[in-house]
């Protein structure tokens, strides 16, 4: 049977090995970088490890082939290859540190371990409304039209009503 301190060394030394997989994995994911190219050749787009573009290469007989539109179509479609291309590597990065059962895009996405019911968000409570205190020492002018009184520097009903005099 081995020593208490035994079996702390062997706990840290597991710790060890498992904290520099878990480094090895994660500077593995940041340095994905994965780029698309459309049909035709014109448009090759790069994007880095969790999907978002950071190059794109537009070659100028793009812009005689297609027309704003169309042009805009091919460039989504071709970063969405290369983000697809992007999500497949993160999870063949993923799924040998993971337990067999785990799903490594549910984990890029950041609901690994949540049922369906968790994933929609709760409305927020009510905030309950303010208690408005009322001082007796103090006027109100909650109750009191404006509109019926008469001005008593112009005698007109509801004030000057934005004429001067």
């Amino acid at each position: 049977m081995a020593s208490h301190s035994d079996q702390v060394e062997e706990l840290l030394a597991d710790y060890r090995r498992t904290r520099e997989q878990l480094a090895e994995v994660h500077r593995s994911l940041l340095a994905i970088k994965e780029s698309a190219t459309s049909a035709d050749g014109l448009i090759t787009a790069t994007v880095g490890p969790q999907g978002n573009l950071i190059g794109l290469l537009v070659a100028d007989a793009a812009y005689q082939r297609y027309r704003a539109a169309e042009l805009a179509q091919e460039i989504v479609r071709t970063v969405g290859a290369a983000a697809g291309r992007a999500a497949a590597r993160a999870n063949d990065t993923l799924r040998p540190v993971l337990p067999a059962d785990a799903d490594p895009a549910a984990l890029l996405a950041g609901r690994a371990d949540l049922r369906p019911a968790e994933l929609v968000p709760e409305s927020p409570p009510t905030p309950p409304r303010p208690v408005r205190r009322r001082y007796e020492d103090e006027d109100s002018f909650e109750e009191k039209s404006w509109m019926n009184t008469v001005n008593p520097n112009t005698g007109v009903r509801g004030g000057n009503r934005g004429r001067s005099r």
